[in-house]
């Protein structure tokens, strides 16, 4: 392309954006409104239930041109507007993203606050109506928080937002991996499905590369896999163990961060971070190794299958009672 109009392509592009937004919030404004309507009159007695079905019915008859205004779909501009008109802070949310992956919050999420993690969410990475819904499947929500609550000390008190960009397990369903599996599986797999990869991790990951060579005096070293954080302007490097964790992983992924920020990293980047990806790993092993650990290091397990909601449900709720009788409570956004 001549570099001459590339800044007015540019220009173009972010006012169709603009345009999609706004004509999107107007959309969910006027879905909210009818429900509101719908919903107050029925409130009052002055309607019974029976008029939603009057209601599509009239407009089919007498504006045909006018789509998606059937009994099934007015009832949910009902449902959507009494799930949030209590909840003032969740009300502007709501128009930042479609109406089709509002259907998929407030129907799939059964708290506030899950609902708006997943509302954030999705205003912050941009998610397709696939990748919210596999997003709710594996349970973000409930391992999101579980992570918070179990980072390392001097990861969770940090204030540049890490705690809430890494999670306590990973879900690698789309790997298909065999039982058992190697290293070299479950690497060659992150790299071919990369990016299914990106989209557990977060889409402010950039992929550097694999196998990412580090030379400290005269032996080279090799980082499994190295990203880039676009918000925490740091790079990010993963180190994958297809077994159970022990605690002398920690010396090798934080003799790599050593190098990376020595010979690596940027002066305006941030000190790099590190992931221990494990199949295993015992949470009290982990708190003991990384008790004393200054580095910005965590340790996190993968599941090859998508999980029971169930099970992190259980777990998030223990955790947080846990922390609230300690008088820490996790922050949502």
């Amino acid at each position: 392309m001549d570099n001459r109009f590339t800044d007015i392509i540019q220009l173009i592009k972010q006012s169709r954006a603009n345009a999609i937004r706004a004509v999107n919030a107007e959309l969910i404004t006027l879905y909210w409104n009818i429900g509101e309507y719908i919903s107050n009159k029925i409130e009052q007695s002055e309607w019974g239930d029976s008029v939603v079905t009057e209601l599509a019915h009239f407009i089919q008859t007498h504006e045909p041109e006018i789509k998606g205004f059937s009994d099934k779909n007015i009832w949910r501009m009902k449902q959507f507007y009494e799930t949030y008109k209590d909840f003032p802070k969740l009300s502007p949310l709501v128009r930042e993203i479609s109406w089709t992956n509002n259907m998929l919050i407030f129907s799939r999420c059964k708290t506030t606050e899950e609902k708006e993690f997943y509302l954030r969410l999705v205003k912050q990475e941009n998610y397709s109506k696939r990748e919210l819904d596999r997003q709710i499947t594996a349970s973000l929500f409930e391992r999101t928080m579980i992570g918070n609550l179990k980072l390392s000390p001097a990861v969770r008190e940090s204030t540049n937002g890490i705690a809430n960009t890494f999670k306590d397990s990973y879900i690698f369903e789309f790997l298909n991996l065999p039982e058992p599996h190697n290293e070299r599986d479950l690497h060659h797999g992150l790299v071919r499905q990369m990016k299914h990869f990106i989209l557990e991790l977060g889409k402010d990951f950039l992929f550097i590369g694999e196998e990412y060579k580090l030379q400290v005096g005269n032996t080279d070293f090799f980082i499994d896999l190295l990203f880039y954080h676009r918000g925490l302007q740091c790079l990010v490097a993963f180190e994958l163990k297809a077994d159970k964790f022990k605690p002398d992983h920690l010396g090798q992924l934080n003799f790599y961060l050593e190098a990376l920020d020595r010979d690596v990293k940027k002066p305006n980047e941030n000190p790099s971070i590190g992931v221990l990806l494990c199949k295993d790993k015992d949470s009290e092993v982990v708190e003991y190794a990384l008790s004393r650990s200054l580095s910005p290091t965590m340790v996190s397990e993968y599941k090859t299958q998508l999980p029971d909601k169930k099970y992190y449900n259980k777990n998030y709720t223990n955790c947080l009672i846990m922390r609230v009788h300690e008088g820490f409570c996790p922050c949502l956004s």
